[in-house]
């Protein structure tokens, strides 16, 4: 039909619009479509009544893997966050036994020590003062051995009483006693045995005393320079052996519960490489923290290879019981509106959009909650391909 320009000149204005409106509806082009347009539309690949439903041809459909959903043993396991920190047990702070003024300290921080080695000199009346009574009680002793010695060649010759040699003999003891505390005592402040020998023998007084090593280790702290004034009990050095390590982790207190002593743990220290290590949990806190809501777990690990640093970052994967699961691959997935789904082939090429509940991913799986049965066959390889010919075939 063809279209012409009319114009409509009358006294009336409500009838040209009419008649305008009549000849303009005229003028469009039908829009009934063609026998021809009608033979060249592509069938539809999803059903108008099932809109999850797809049917591929057999040459797309060997694109696909399809995977049987079966059940499986699964270890279900917790992560939690960790580092290393040295075992406590194995920790000796080590300090001052006088006080004294540091003339010299001989060891740093990363030093690695055996037992009895020299720390730190100081400088003591405290140690000139004892050094001097150990002398006079030596001196005492002698004494006293001697006197014994002769009330014994007296009381022979019926000279002298028993009596008087058992007095004798006790003042011996009591003057050995006191000798032997004395040295004792300088021990602790730091002589050595060859310096004790030469006051003993020779009498020199050693002008510093030395802070020793209680244990072998590494020096991991140090808390004195030279110059200072130390006091008993003052931590002047931090030892630690580190061939045994703790792992130490923060549980969220909603899963504290599922946490026991003895539990099997997996270690992955991402500074070694990722490096896993086992072990077992030797520790559950009692109490909750209330800064971070956490409750304290620790396990313990051996590190003959000392490359266990403390405060490295570690992760624990706490294993937990052993269960029966309906499982798929993780690749299967497909998430959408925040939802997770899978394809389920119900007939050769013929594959349905299910919705699906899942936990959280466990070694390259995903366990199912709803949404599956055993048997049921899903889509692994090619998913998110299937997924993106369903939604193109939606547009069209």
């Amino acid at each position: 039909m063809s279209c012409h320009t009319v114009a409509w000149v009358g006294a009336s204005h409500g009838l040209s619009i009419v008649v305008l409106s009549v000849l303009l509806s005229a003028c469009r082009p039908s829009a009934t479509p063609t026998a021809s347009d009608a033979s060249q539309a592509s069938p539809p690949s999803a059903s108008s009544s099932e809109p999850a439903l797809i049917q591929v041809g057999p040459d797309m459909a060997k694109r696909f893997q399809v995977e049987t959903v079966t059940m499986i043993d699964l270890v279900e396991f917790q992560s939690v966050p960790g580092r290393i920190e040295a075992n406590d047990r194995k920790v000796t702070r080590i300090g001052a036994v006088v006080t004294g003024r540091v003339t010299d300290v001989m060891v740093d921080v990363g030093d690695r020590l055996v037992v009895g080695q020299p720390l730190a000199a100081i400088a003591s009346p405290e140690l000139t003062q004892t050094q001097m009574s150990y002398l006079r009680a030596h001196a005492t002793a002698s004494l006293a051995d001697r006197a014994v010695d002769r009330a014994k060649l007296l009381f022979q010759a019926d000279v002298i009483g028993s009596a008087e040699l058992q007095r004798r003999e006790s003042e011996l003891a009591v003057a050995r006693a006191e000798s032997k505390a004395l040295g004792d005592q300088l021990r602790l402040m730091g002589l050595s045995a060859q310096g004790l020998e030469r006051l003993k023998e020779q009498g020199s007084l050693q002008p510093v005393g030395f802070v020793l090593a209680s244990q072998a280790g590494i020096v991991i702290e140090r808390k004195v320079n030279n110059g200072q004034v130390a006091q008993p009990g003052d931590p002047l050095f931090t030892v630690a052996d580190l061939s045994n390590v703790w792992v130490v982790g923060a549980l969220p207190e909603q899963t504290a519960k599922a946490v026991q002593v003895g539990q099997g743990v997996d270690i992955e220290v991402p500074a070694l490489d990722g490096r896993k290590i086992t072990g077992k949990i030797i520790y559950v806190g009692d109490t909750v923290s209330p800064e971070t809501r956490t409750v304290t777990i620790r396990t313990e690990v051996e590190n003959a290879r000392r490359d266990m640093k403390p405060q490295m970052l570690a992760t624990m994967r706490i294993r937990g019981e052993v269960r029966r699961q309906l499982v798929i691959p993780q690749e299967s997935v497909i998430r959408e509106n925040d939802h997770d789904h899978v394809y389920v082939q119900v007939a050769p090429g013929q594959f349905r959009m299910t919705p699906v509940q899942l936990a959280q991913p466990l070694n390259g799986v995903r366990p199912v909650i709803t949404g599956l049965q055993e048997n049921d066959q899903v889509v692994t390889q090619g998913a998110f391909h299937l997924h993106h010919e369903r939604k193109r075939t939606e547009l069209q």
